[in-house]
């Protein structure tokens, strides 16, 4: 009887402390909400507008908030809490009550010193990691400021849990913190302040707070979701354009494999590299998704060029980092185009009640001509699109096979997953990058070719489309993302407001 009442006690289900504690929802970037139980295909067209909120946040050239997180079971003196956390460009973090909609703290973070580059549209020097949340106790919420400066936050009152703390560069970019057992993370591009690219780590585990860092050199790490981590702590990013000398710790468009302490374990260079940097098609814009198949674990990556890469984990590019495991013909990008074109952001990937494997990839622009069809397609998708395809077993190794293609879309930002359900947010924002004859396009340009942001939601098997906000939502976002918890589904844009989606009717 002892031994019984043992095993049913391991195996009790556990309260979650964190919903949507990252960006991505996890440290691997998988963008699956795995803990999900009210919102699914039979339901999810009632969604509608719960509440939005305004925030006092000033935008920095074409950087506004930061994509959300949710961090749940907060207890202070009102209740249980449940808070969507955003960061907005002028270094000030905010926790709002889910359930209300009412800002419940925030913070303004000083800022120390002032950059020595003029700002520009790459560079704001602004505030522009995503925050991550400790998903154990105590409840804490982390965020740098762009002065490169560390804040560990109570998630009860936004106290300081420790001293803030210099972690990265001053005025560097830096893209959306990860975290895993007990090490942060947070990945640098754009050579913003001249800062070099990388990744650079901070282990909370112990008091002093040890810093490593892995410089790239010139080819920029600008994928929205960070770097990914394994489950055996290994960390993936992927590099942009540059010089490729990897004697001399120079790694342009390469798949990047780091320790737990940031020295370099492995990498994966395409052989057609020098293209893709004399035609400006890195592949720093994406960060990679780590997942498990068939008793192995893999990493699917992309960039601008268009096609998909399959790696395994254990051996990136082979003996000679050069050779993927997959690598698939052109499937975006028929113009060639360094800008509105090709994967961009990262990616979503499940294993459906049929273990089938999944992975959900947003496309800018339409699909190549020659590119293998789609099972199934949803109208033409002149703009971007979300292309969903299956990793199947073929001769006991894996293969993508072109599932289907969504709707279109006004250039897609990072989709999710949860219950069947695809989320996925059109961005609305004018991603041009020179007008019709040549020249560069300034943010004013920009913001004036903007419309407005509109989420969706579509079958996971199908691409039907099952939700639309329509014009609810009034502006547009910037590189950034979605999150969803216990029924709802949050949305920051440009214009400082965040929204939240849930269920018509809706009990709790």
């Amino acid at each position: 009887m002892t031994r019984v009442l043992l095993v049913a006690v391991l195996f009790l289900p556990t309260v979650a402390l964190c919903d949507w504690p990252t960006f991505g929802g996890d440290p691997q970037r998988t963008g699956w909400a795995r803990q999900e139980t009210l919102l699914n295909r039979e339901n999810v067209g009632t969604l509608e507008l719960k509440w939005k909120l305004k925030l006092d946040n000033a935008p920095k050239e074409l950087t506004s908030l930061t994509a959300p997180i949710v961090v749940d079971q907060v207890k202070n003196v009102h209740g249980i809490k449940e808070y969507v956390v955003v960061a907005g460009s002028s270094d000030t973090i905010f926790a709002i009550d889910a359930d209300t909609g009412k800002l419940t703290w925030q913070k303004k973070f000083p800022v120390k010193g002032e950059p020595s580059r003029r700002v520009s549209g790459l560079c704001p020097f602004a505030l522009n990691a995503t925050p991550v949340a400790q998903t154990g106790r105590p409840r804490t919420v982390y965020a740098i400021s762009s002065d490169g400066t560390l804040h560990a936050l109570s998630m009860v009152d936004g106290e300081d849990r420790f001293p803030p703390t210099p972690f990265v560069p001053a005025f560097s970019k830096n893209w959306s913190l990860n975290i895993a057992n007990g090490v942060l993370y947070t990945a640098i591009g754009q050579r913003c302040n001249g800062v070099p690219s990388g990744v650079w780590s901070m282990d909370l585990n112990t008091p002093d707070h040890p810093i490593h860092s892995f410089e790239a050199g010139p080819g920029g790490i600008w994928g929205r979701a960070g770097v990914a981590i394994s489950p055996s702590s290994a960390v993936f990013a992927e590099t942009g354009d540059g010089i490729y000398d990897p004697p001399s710790g120079k790694f342009a468009d390469t798949i990047l494999g780091l320790s737990r302490d940031l020295k370099l374990a492995d990498y994966y260079t395409p052989t057609n590299r020098e293209w893709l940097t004399r035609k400006d098609l890195d592949m720093g814009n994406v960060t990679p998704v780590v997942f498990p198949f068939g008793g192995k674990e893999y990493l699917a990556g992309a960039g601008k060029e268009g096609r998909l890469y399959l790696l395994e984990t254990s051996s990136l590019g082979g003996d000679d980092h050069r050779t993927p495991f997959l690598r698939t013909e052109l499937i975006l990008n028929e113009d060639v185009a360094y800008a509105a074109q090709g994967f961009w952001g990262s990616f979503a990937t499940w294993e459906d009640s049929k273990s089938v494997r999944w992975l959900f990839a947003p496309a800018w622009g339409p699909p190549h001509p020659k590119a293998q069809p789609f099972a199934i397609t949803n109208g033409s998708a002149p703009h971007g699109s979300i292309m969903a395809f299956r990793i199947e077993a073929k001769n006991g190794a894996p293969i993508v096979s072109s599932a289907w293609i969504s709707r279109d879309l006004n250039v897609p930002e990072p989709p999710i997953i949860a219950n069947g359900v695809i989320f996925a947010l059109a961005s609305g924002e004018d991603v041009r990058q020179s007008d019709a004859a040549g020249m560069g396009m300034n943010t004013k340009e920009r913001l004036a070719g903007s419309t407005h942001a509109t989420l969706y939601a579509f079958d996971s098997e199908t691409g039907k489309e099952l939700f639309s906000s329509r014009d609810t939502i009034a502006s547009f976002t910037h590189f950034g993302g979605i999150a969803l918890s216990n029924g709802r589904v949050f949305v920051s844009t440009y214009d400082g407001t965040v929204y939240a989606f849930g269920l018509k009717n809706e009990e709790h």
